[in-house]
């Protein structure tokens, strides 16, 4: 019928206006739906169609969770209360009930890291062949195995930062993997070899907060973005085991550990591929806590110190936050060769509690300090990983790279680095905690020596007293408390442990800022390993940092629809450095 009246239209044209209804009659002619279509039934489609003159566009029902995530972080603070992440029931000071998170993935006017400005950034291996020579092998820690059984057939797994398709099999879906390079630090080649009486060890570490399902459930509005599947149990459980099998690192520092997936779970699939377990559970309602692994056949524990930072009756400790330090030394060693101090650790969340944050890290600097020093005097390398809830360039991390912090004038949310606006924000106080806590202002604890015996120097204070009278004494006494309440009065801490992080806080060689968890509302670097590095000890007994798995900028996340996802099933990413201690070959 149409076409008949196009062509009755078409006897009454003028020759200069045929070229016209030729067109037209191309362009309509294809879209007229046959007899057999008008009578088909329709189909509702789950996306619609917007048009526009001359361009039709398909739209998604709902906005990319790219576009959700960058909208809500355009904004310079989204408030909501911390109570279910990272620790705490309640926050009285600085931000009430309410918080925010902000974006730190570029701030302004930051430059390339040291690394970067020295020369001294790895290089990136992103390229694996499938033939490695040993050297590669071992810088990657040895041949990475998978929870998930390989086929008959199937070649060897893939070095770490590749995913095989064994693994793929199960996580297919609309989301990619992320890619990971090993990137290798040049100070590898220019390395001298061991001195005489001397021999390499080499271990690697990894950081990873696994994001504890309650948690998940609790801050579900941080998840919006990811589908239902990505986010059940049943399919991370998989997914994360695979990962930490895929990567097979010596020594495993996990937080939001939920306390029956470690239980029934977690801690049976990791003894059954050889690791030792030690796990704290947060002091509170919380079910999650931290948890450090190690592979036994390369490593014996030789003592396990969990750590509380809640303190009942104090106002500013009264988070439920906790951390664990163990010190482990080679099998194969001498008893006299030394340990390696490993500190895993989260830190409460709140971007306006700083004075907490600070008060939790002292607490375990002191810890370490009285672990990794045995009564002989002699310094041990330390490890420190974690979720510190802090960025970069912020000065609770500077704190812990530097050994130093002037907070005079500093605003409480400005510590973290999470926030930058800092109005109507008050000011640090001094001291930050209190001195009944019994910890100075050089992070370390006040009244270490139990026993004459434990060291000389403790000795001579003994011998020094006992020629005293009481009242002496209690004057003494009195003297060293004001000296320490003066102390904590300077406006400054302290630290004395030399510790540098494994990671550059900007990629390379554009400097865009390095991510390590990303979510609805915020994309940024919160995680970190520290090490000390090995010309910091006497006798070059430090750590010398081989390479480390590359992260990643917010692009590459946005890339894969953020996290969790159906392939990565934490909000974090794992971090991954490989280190070579020297220790006394004594065999």
């Amino acid at each position: 019928m149409f076409l008949r009246q196009l062509s009755s239209v078409a006897t009454s044209l003028q020759p200069q206006h045929l070229a016209v209804y030729r067109l037209g009659l191309i362009c309509f002619t294809p879209v007229l739906p046959s007899p057999s279509r008008l009578l088909a039934p329709t189909r509702t489609s789950p996306r619609r169609l917007s048009t526009s003159t001359g361009v039709m566009t398909e739209h998604s029902d709902h906005e990319p969770p790219y576009k959700r995530m960058r909208t809500a972080e355009e904004k310079r603070s989204v408030k909501y209360g911390d109570a279910n992440r990272g620790g705490g029931q309640k926050s009285n000071q600085g931000g009430g009930r309410s918080e925010s998170r902000s974006r730190d993935a570029n701030r302004p006017g930051k430059g390339p890291s040291r690394d970067v400005q020295r020369g001294h950034a790895p290089s990136r291996r992103c390229g694996f062949e499938p033939e490695q020579s040993a050297a590669d092998e071992d810088m990657l820690g040895g041949r990475p195995r998978s929870f998930l059984s390989h086929p008959a057939n199937s070649s060897e797994p893939p070095p770490p930062g590749v995913e095989s398709a064994v693994n793929q099999a199960p996580l297919l879906g609309r989301e990619t993997l992320l890619h990971r390079c090993w990137e290798v630090s040049p100070a590898c080649s220019a390395m001298a070899p061991p001195r005489g009486g001397d021999r390499a060890f080499d271990f690697s570490v990894m950081s990873y907060n696994i994001l504890s399902q309650e948690l998940l459930h609790a801050n579900s509005y941080l998840y919006r973005h990811c589908s239902a599947a990505a986010l059940a149990w049943s399919h991370r459980l998989p997914n994360l085991l695979a990962e930490l099998s895929k990567y097979d690192a010596d020594v495993l520092c996990l937080q939001e550990v939920q306390q029956d997936h470690f239980e029934n779970q977690i801690r049976p699939a990791l003894q059954a591929r050889g690791y030792e377990c030690v796990y704290k559970k947060r002091t509170g309602k919380k079910p999650d806590g931290c948890a450090v692994a190690f592979k036994t056949s390369r490593l014996r524990l030789l003592s396990s110190n969990p750590v509380e930072f809640f303190r009942p009756g104090d106002a500013l400790l009264d988070r439920d936050n906790v951390g664990l330090v163990i010190l482990l030394q080679p099998n194969d060693a001498a008893a006299s060769a030394g340990f390696v101090c490993v500190a895993n650790t989260h830190v409460l969340y709140n971007p306006r509690r700083g004075d907490v944050k600070l008060a939790q890290l002292a607490i375990l600097l002191a810890e370490i300090s009285l672990s990794s020093r045995p009564p002989n005097g002699s310094r041990n390398p330390v490890v420190l990983c974690g979720d510190f809830n802090s960025t970069p360039y912020s000065p609770l991390v500077a704190f812990l790279t530097t050994g130093h912090l002037q907070y005079q004038n500093l605003p409480i949310g400005m510590v973290s680095g999470q926030e930058y606006g800092s109005r109507g924000q008050r000011l640090l106080e001094n001291p930050i905690w209190s001195p009944t806590l019994g910890i100075n202002r050089q992070c370390q604890y006040e009244s270490t020596c139990t026993s004459a015996a434990s060291s000389p120097a403790c000795a001579t204070v003994e011998r020094g007293i006992s020629h005293l009278s009481v009242e002496d004494v209690a004057k003494r006494a009195t003297a060293d408390r004001a000296a320490a309440n003066n102390a904590l009065k300077s406006w400054s801490l302290e630290h004395d442990l030399p510790l540098r992080s494994s990671y550059p806080p900007r990629l390379m060689p554009d400097g865009r800022a390095a991510i390590t968890t990303c979510h609805s509302r915020c994309a940024m670097m919160v995680d970190y390993i520290l090490y000390t590095p090995r010309e910091s000890l006497p006798g070059g007994r430090g750590l010398q940092l081989l390479g480390r798995l590359s992260l990643v900028g917010q692009p590459e996340l946005e890339q894969v629809g953020g996290l969790p996802n159906l392939r990565h099933s934490s909000d974090h990413l794992p971090l991954l450095a490989r280190f070579r201690w020297l220790i006394a070959d004594h065999s």
